[in-house]
């Protein structure tokens, strides 16, 4: 059975406190559980993570390169938070190690603060979704299983 990632950046420990009319009221244990089953019915085994540095995510995102690499995983949804729009360094994570992405975000970053409409992690994604919610997590993992 293949491994879906799904790593999660700073602040998304905060789910269902933090601005709730912009997140939601769910926790980061509900998306947790939502991956979960939807990984059970795509047949893909589920790898859920979250930390709030940066070298985590990084070295996260090496493995899960070279699992992939070994016909182990099928790649990552990656919610970057805030880093999406500050780190070249995840950039060159995943461009580096050749991880299959799809970007990730609870919100539609684009009708908000101008400095989250860029991201550097778009371009050496394969698929980006933002808007749908904490739905928008399993939606990308079948965008995983089906590109697999």
């Amino acid at each position: 059975m293949k491994t879906a990632f799904v790593f999660n950046g700073p602040n998304l420990n905060l789910l269902g406190q933090r601005e709730p009319q912009v997140y939601g009221h769910h926790t980061l244990a509900d998306v947790q559980a939502l991956c979960a089953q939807a990984c059970a019915e795509l047949g893909l085994a589920l790898d859920f993570r979250q930390s709030n540095h940066e070298g985590d995510l990084i070295d996260w995102i090496h493995a899960a390169g070279q699992a992939q690499q070994a016909g182990q995983a099928v790649g990552a949804v990656i919610n970057a938070g805030a880093y999406t729009h500050t780190s070249v360094a995840l950039h060159d994570a995943i461009k580096g190690a050749q991880l299959r992405v799809i970007e990730l975000h609870i919100s539609n970053v684009h009708a908000r603060e101008a400095f989250r409409h860029h991201s550097y992690l778009s371009p050496v994604s394969q698929a980006v979704m933002c808007g749908f919610g904490v739905a928008g997590y399993a939606l990308a993992l079948r965008g995983l299983a089906d590109g697999a």
